[in-house]
């Protein structure tokens, strides 16, 4: 039998409380703003809110960031932030809920990123980005990056997640292994006699990321397949902060977040941007943005006092809570939120990262390609696990499939066939792909 100790009755005031934090909030609140200094004009940004995923409904919505760092000019920056979002959104069926939509988006990401860089590599122009993708829908925060701009997140529970990868070579020996598997050459620059100077770079073309877009004069081992992460926020929120290297040359992201406490985000921004030209100066293009993401004010816990005013829940959510903030019932009763994080991919191998091991039966049509989305005739389409050396159970009509010249692209990539480019050389006088960079 029970006890009467064993039976603790529950506040009605808690009671309301939990039947708030458990409603369905459908969209957070988003804020964001920006800071730049620029040097050879070659960052540049994407930002679209409220965007409609079912047209019309006015309720299904999310929110695109997008930090493009070019390099040996902006061409490349410029095509991606013109088509990249395009080429995501056309890789997602249409008949999908929004569970199965943000399910979706990972692979999605990785298709558009592919096409991208395939679609201007065929403009034979020979520059690159960095990109970091991010994608805001209700709470859930979907990340996808190449290169070295960085996105991290600090929930309101504390904490620092980091969003993104560093495809530098100087600091990922997986990546240099990958590419030296592939037929690339890592190495630092040879000044003659033994001497070598600078950052560890990949030849042809002196690359010092091992993943962009565009770069078509470097070596396709250079590739375009995103790390993607996403996560889910508590309903507390949390702020985001995507930057170029301009800012993670000069600072951490515990400097960049202390730096910027308490500001509304486009002083953030701004602040950030500052602190880094202080520490090291104006040596590269220095972008940031900063996004708050918050609930709805009817349904915002009460706040601790705040040192300014101002408007905004971030006025004071990014400061550290007292003890006396919460009352001793609430942390009786309610559980702290905490970040679920859903998704992470690194690999650089297509046939790992559009396998058909996916909860969508219908995310690959059988005769539609998995990258460029072109239709295909019966018989057409090759199997992304063809030429595998271990296709395990896989048979050769397993999906999805690929067309011929994204058949091409995958094999270029895994250094199944050889590419165009300049002869390998690691002499400081062969010809070096921006060396500001890279």
């Amino acid at each position: 039998m029970s006890t009467r100790s064993e039976h603790q009755t529950v506040p009605l005031s808690v009671l309301l409380k939990r039947e708030l934090l458990n409603e369905r909030i459908e969209c957070p609140e988003l804020v964001h703003g920006q800071g730049s200094q620029s040097k050879k004009g070659e960052d540049y940004t994407l930002i679209k809110t409220e965007c409609q995923r079912v047209v019309g409904d006015g309720v299904s919505t999310y929110s695109v960031f997008g930090l493009f760092d070019g390099h040996n000019g902006s061409a490349a920056a410029i095509y991606s932030k013109e088509n990249l979002l395009s080429n995501v959104l056309n890789a997602i069926p249409s008949d999908l809920n929004r569970d199965e939509w943000v399910a979706a988006l990972p692979r999605a990401l990785v298709a558009g990123f592919v096409k991208t860089d395939k679609d201007f590599q065929e403009r034979a122009q020979t520059s690159g980005t960095t990109v970091t993708f991010v994608i805001i829908e209700g709470w859930t925060i979907t990340v996808a990056s190449v290169g070295d701009s960085r996105c991290i997140l600090e929930p309101a529970e504390g904490g620092i997640y980091y969003l993104s990868a560093d495809h530098r070579l100087d600091c990922n020996e997986e990546e240099r292994d990958r590419i030296t598997a592939s037929g690339g050459e890592v190495g630092r620059l040879n000044t003659g006699g033994g001497a070598e100077i600078g950052p560890l770079r990949c030849w042809p073309g002196g690359l010092c990321l091992s993943r962009s877009i565009g770069d078509m004069d470097v070596g396709e081992f250079i590739v375009p397949v995103p790390y993607v992460k996403q996560v889910k926020l508590s309903t507390a929120g949390g702020r985001l902060i995507i930057s170029s290297d301009g800012v993670w040359d000069a600072l951490t992201a515990e400097a960049a977040l202390d730096c910027c406490r308490g500001m509304p985000p486009d002083a953030a921004a701004a602040q950030i941007v500052k602190e880094a030209l202080h520490a090291k100066g104006l040596r590269d293009d220095t972008t940031c943005i900063v996004i708050d993401i918050s609930p709805p004010e009817k349904l915002a816990a009460p706040l601790p006092h705040a040192k300014k005013q101002g408007k905004g829940v971030f006025k004071s959510m990014f400061r550290r809570k007292s003890s006396e903030s919460s009352s001793q019932i609430d942390k009786e009763y309610i559980e702290p939120d905490m970040v679920e994080e859903l998704f992470e991919d690194g690999s650089a191998m297509l046939s790992e990262r559009l396998d058909t091991k996916y909860p969508l039966c219908n995310m690959f049509k059988l005769f539609m390609c998995a990258v460029c989305q072109v239709e295909m005739k019966p018989g057409e389409g090759i199997s992304i696990h063809s030429g595998s050396s271990n296709p395990g159970k896989l048979r050769p009509w397993d999906g999805p499939f690929l067309c011929s010249s994204c058949q091409e692209k995958k094999e270029a990539m895994e250094g199944k066939r050889l590419s165009g480019g300049v002869a390998f050389s690691l002499s400081l006088f062969s010809p070096v792909h921006c060396f500001n960079n890279l």
